[in-house]
């Protein structure tokens, strides 16, 4: 409240600055402005000749834009809220209270996608794109654009992001910049190279003008990450009256008194009863013990390694005659990642074995201190080696055909591939010894686990024995687009004109999970022996004779670990289980670890859009406006995995599904001059976000011996719809300065909930011959494939609508009259949100109702200062039920329970100097990102039931820039 006062009373001193402004202009000689001010000034300019709403940001000079992420450079943006990496990087962006797969990115006008896996055990298999791959000295502007126009690529109900690499015409002649930078964390404490080179130049052929621009990046990050994880909270399933209101139930406290429990009054074997409970635990009923929660697996975090990318832009421009311009664009990149992740795990979940003592609990029972006898542990070890390619293609041309005809023509290619290996091992702490927990759960950060065992003693007994387990689960994902787009332009570029255009857009992606788990968890733990695949029994991981690693020789592949408890022997490890063959012919899986489904989308669009664009008076008033329609076609191809066994052999087909849908798109947008320094905006329009792949891969399987019942995905879902509405305007106060008020309307369709269709069963595109005998003969005695019905659950389109409504304020303002050079920005984002009728979610997840930034800068000569702050207020982080938790409320239905992100604000600085008089004018350069060290938090219905923590830690980036 205290900002928007500030914003809304500030625009006095703003009019003070524009009126002092005006006056002075006729006597002060033009001053060119440069870096970050000229930054600004060109956004504001971009701004203030938009017919749409847009937010533009624009590279400070070659090779230079104003942060060193592009998505942190976006999260500056009204409206734009960021998706970190647990390490605190900026990731992906979502635009006015909806998710990150409602934003549309394209790269010079085109739709890209990365193959990738977004935040850390996240699954991404819909619409986000992760922004971490595209270095920012190869862009030399963004545009967020919030309104569409008819000739803009659909996708983007909440907004569309255009991300312009930079071309030779962008600049005047010969060019060469240069940039190295170290940077360290207060985590790893080790310094990563990062550097990049960017040529460019123009010159006259016999045949026109030629220019060529090429850039490389590289960059190198080491990073850590320490913290905790809770994997969601539970309580135990007791029998008594008036127990288990949360549900959940997800562990039991032990039946009998475990051996290696030495407490007065227990002996060995004898029953725990719900009286035993009682004395055990003193001041509590009955009810308050099995409502007692606690973390599933609450578990300290820890993760270490390396993030490499390396990115290079090659572009050419060549204008043959005046009339003329043609281009290509070609743009790569290459991540790799290698970290090592290990947990600690307490074990809570599907746990019999722990007997409870002293147990202290809050008003919502979350338990805040106690002891838990007979307790385990077990080490999760999982080494990640991660890469992904992107490759982007981008010809095309402008051709003024005449004075009032410019032809306009593009085409477009990408593909990017991503290959994950993450194996796991897993061994346990025995039973039965003696292990006890001392529980204290402060709330912030996190709960704390103290044992009597020393986790980090590679000789404590680790076991295979108790659940111990390795997977081989690794994942191949692949995105392709293809474009071709004509457009045409009748009339005046800056008067009335009329453009028409037609697209073809081609998507596809595919993710395909493999996995050798089975196979070498026998050889490892299990016995070793020839390998029969499922349906046939799988022996235990027990460390039985016949293992490659025995129970007994389980303690020599480990050794103390950096985080306080034990850490494995990988290259031992890997050696001696034969790992690399095991990995290497891993099969096709139906899922991958994360839970991502295996399976293909492809997608083809066909568009035709006309729109007017014009200029008018209206009284003493300039009116702009831009008024059209855009129509689409897309056909979708949905291919999913299909298991199921046959004479006693477990087989894999594939389903393909066909799918078709049209829409018309209209929009209109029109700005309203009613001053030199006022601009009135007006927006209405609607668009369209097609349904998440996830929900549509066929995945069929039956839940009942008659097959009559199934589970599948719908591969005819509809897209989601939003009618918008926008109304602002800007008053600009001279220079880069300008305040600016926009207040916005979204009603969304689309909106899925489980429902059943019955269909015939030679629909679900299922081989008869899958089903077992009994499901034949059921079929056959309802009439057989054609004629009998089968109940399919799946997703389906219900009628709910969901309504966001808000305002964004931003204010740009040099402070000339104060001191030359400096300045601020400040902006601030409300978002209000409410669900009617079935599916609409009835909480914005993953969105912060509001937001804001602050920058003060000082920009003038060789010196160059930016301290700027970000918050985002407390964030729903799911829709719950989690883990089966229902709150009750006394008269009212139960509350699910759900995730919540803390709120979190982040300062960072930029600064340099620049050394004008020697060669390369070389600019001395100094980032810091997160100064205070924010974490990150998320918690579990209660603020003192921690989800996730990850420290913070402060990046560091020293260096020297220059050009020749």
């Amino acid at each position: 409240m205290h900002l928007r006062a500030l914003l809304l009373g500030a625009t006095f001193l703003s009019g003070m600055v524009a009126t002092e402004a005006y006056a002075q202009s006729a006597d002060v000689e033009e001053v060119v402005v440069t870096g970050y001010r000229r930054s600004l000034q060109q956004s504001t300019e971009a701004k203030r000749e938009a017919t749409i709403i847009q937010d533009s940001i624009f590279a400070e000079d070659i090779g230079k834009f104003p942060d060193t992420n592009l998505a942190e450079s976006l999260n500056r943006v009204p409206g734009v809220q960021l998706s970190r990496e647990v390490t605190g990087e900026g990731l992906q962006i979502a635009i006015r209270g909806l998710g990150t797969n409602f934003t549309k990115i394209l790269l010079n006008g085109n739709q890209i996608a990365v193959a990738s896996t977004g935040r850390l055990d996240s699954q991404s298999q819909n619409r986000e794109v992760d922004l971490d791959m595209f270095p920012t000295e190869l862009f030399s502007r963004l545009d967020v654009n919030k309104t569409p126009t008819a000739s803009m690529l659909e996708g983007g109900v909440s907004g569309t992001v255009n991300m312009r690499s930079a071309r030779p015409f962008d600049f005047n002649g010969r060019q060469l910049t240069y940039s190295l930078q170290g940077s360290t964390n207060t985590l790893s404490e080790e310094w990563g190279p990062r550097g990049s080179l960017l040529a460019s130049d123009t010159f006259e052929t016999g045949m026109g003008e030629f220019g060529v621009l090429i850039g490389l990046s590289a960059a190198r990050t080491h990073m850590q990450t320490r913290g905790f994880e809770s994997i969601g909270w539970s309580n135990a399933n007791m029998s008594c009256a008036g127990c288990n209101l949360y549900g959940s139930n997800n562990f039991n406290w032990a039946g009998a008194v475990p051996a290696g429990v030495s407490r007065p009054g227990l002996t060995v074997g004898a029953p725990i009863t719900n009286d035993t409970l009682l004395a055990l635990n003193p001041g509590l009923t009955l009810q308050q013990l099995s409502d007692a929660m606690i973390p599933r697996l609450g578990r300290p975090h820890y993760a270490e390694g390396t993030r490499d990318r390396y990115s290079a832009l090659v572009s050419f421009e060549f204008k043959p005659m005046e009339n003329l311009n043609l281009y290509v664009d070609t743009l790569l990149g290459r991540g790799i990642r290698k970290f090592d992740r290990v947990d600690m795990n307490w074990v809570g979940r599907n746990s019999n074995f722990m007997v409870p003592t002293g147990l202290q609990v809050d008003e919502n029972f979350v338990v805040t201190e106690g002891t838990f006898l007979n307790s385990q542990f077990f080490l999760e070890a999982r080494p990640y080696h991660e890469k992904v390619n992107f490759f982007n293609l981008n010809p095309g041309f402008s051709y003024q055909f005449s004075d009032f005809i410019r032809l306009d023509g593009q085409f477009n290619m990408s593909k990017s591939q991503f290959l994950r290996e993450a194996p796991t091992i897993l061994i346990n702490t025995p039973l039965g010894v003696g292990i006890n927990v001392e529980y204290d759960n402060p709330g912030k950060p996190f709960p704390n686990m103290n044992t009597n065992a020393d986790l980090n003693d590679p000789n404590l007994g680790w076991t295979w024995l108790g659940g111990g387990r390795v997977n081989i689960q690794n994942e191949r994902r692949v995105t392709k687009t293809k474009a071709a787009h004509l457009d045409a332009l009748f009339g005046q570029e800056d008067g009335v004109n009329v453009r028409a255009g037609v697209a073809w857009d081609q998507a596809s992606r595919s993710i395909m999970a493999l996995d050798n788990s089975a196979r070498w968890q026998q050889a490892v733990c299990g016995g070793g022996g020839t390998f029969q695949p499922a349906p046939a029994p799988q022996p235990p991981c027990n460390g039985q004779a016949g293992s490659a690693v025995t129970n007994a020789q389980l303690g020599g592949y480990l050794r103390p670990g950096p985080a306080g408890f034990i850490a494995v022997d990988y290259d031992r490890f890997f050696g001696d289980t034969n790992y690399s063959e095991f990995s290497s012919t891993a099969p096709f899986s139906a899922s991958s670890n994360t839970g991502a489904r295996s399976g293909v989308i492809d997608e083809r669009t066909r568009g035709a859009y006309v729109e007017l664009n014009g200029r008018t008076d209206v009284g003493p008033w300039e009116l702009r406006f831009n008024g059209g329609v855009r129509y689409v076609s897309t056909d979708q191809e949905i291919t999913g995995p299909v298991t199921f066994t046959v004479g006693g052999v477990q087989t894999t087909e594939f389903q393909t599904r066909d799918s078709r849908y049209d829409a018309y798109l209209p929009s209109f947008n029109a700005v309203l001059q009613v001053r030199d320094d006022v601009n009135l905006r007006l927006s209405a329009s609607r668009t369209l976000t097609r349904p998440n792949p996830a929900d549509m891969l066929p995945g069929t399987t039956f839940s009942d011996p008659s097959a009559q019942e199934a589970s599948q995905g719908n591969p005819n879902l509809t897209p989601f719809f939003s009618n918008n509405f926008d109304l602002g305007g800007e008053w600009y106060t001279g220079a880069e300065g300008y305040v600016g008020v926009v207040g916005f309307n979204k009603q969304i369709t689309g909106w899925t909930q489980t429902g059943i269709t019955t269909i015939p069963f030679a629909q679900l595109g299922i081989p008869f011959e899958a089903l077992n005998a009994t499901q034949q003969t059921a079929i056959n005695n309802r009439g057989g494939p054609s004629a009998a019905t089968v109940n399919v659950r799946q997703q389906i389109n219900v009628g709910g609508v969901l309504t966001i409504r808000g305002y964004e304020l931003n204010w740009v303002q040099p402070l000339t009259f104060v001191f030359e050079g400096i300045g601020f920005q400040a902006n601030y984002t409300r978002i209000y949100q409410s669900a009617s009728g079935p599916g609409a979610p009835a909480v914005a997840v993953g969105v912060s109702p509001y937001t804001y930034n602050v920058t003060g800068y000082y920009d003038r000569g060789p010196a160059s200062l930016r301290v700027s702050y970000v918050y985002n207020a407390r964030q729903i982080g799911s829709a719950g039920p989690e883990n089966g938790v229902q709150i009750p409320v006394a008269g009212g239905a139960p509350i699910p329970a759900r995730f919540y992100n803390d709120a979190r604000g982040q300062w960072d600085l930029s600064a340099s100097y620049e050394f004008e008089n020697l060669p390369t004018s070389p600019r001395l350069t100094l980032d810091v990102i997160n100064l205070t060290k924010e974490d990150q938090r998320t918690y579990f219905a209660w603020p003192n039931a921690t989800q996730s923590y990850y420290e913070g830690s402060r990046t560091i980036l020293v260096g020297i820039r220059g050009r020749f």
